[in-house]
C-alpha cells in the first residue's frame, strides 16, 4: 500500500534555492495574469464604447455563406 503522507498531498521538501526559484515563478505568473486581466478589461471597455450591436453585423460580413 502507498505511504499515507503521499495521499495527503503534502508538498515535497525543497532546498532554499529551489523554493526561492518556485516563489519567483509564482510571482512572475501572478504578474502575467494581472497584466492579462487588465488587457482583457481594457478590450471589453473598448468594445462597450463602440457598441455591442456591431458584433453581429461584423460576423455576417466576415462569412457571407451563413446567410
Amino acid at each position: 500500500m502507498s505511504d499515507p503522507s503521499s495521499l495527503r498531498g503534502d508538498k515535497p521538501n525543497l532546498t532554499p534555492d529551489a523554493e526561492a526559484a518556485r516563489q519567483q515563478r509564482l510571482e512572475k505568473e501572478a504578474a502575467a495574469l494581472r497584466a492579462n486581466l487588465l488587457r482583457r478589461k481594457a478590450q471589453a471597455r473598448a468594445r462597450a464604447e463602440t457598441g455591442s450591436g456591431d458584433a453581429g453585423d461584423a460576423n455576417e460580413r466576415k462569412d457571407p455563406s451563413c446567410r
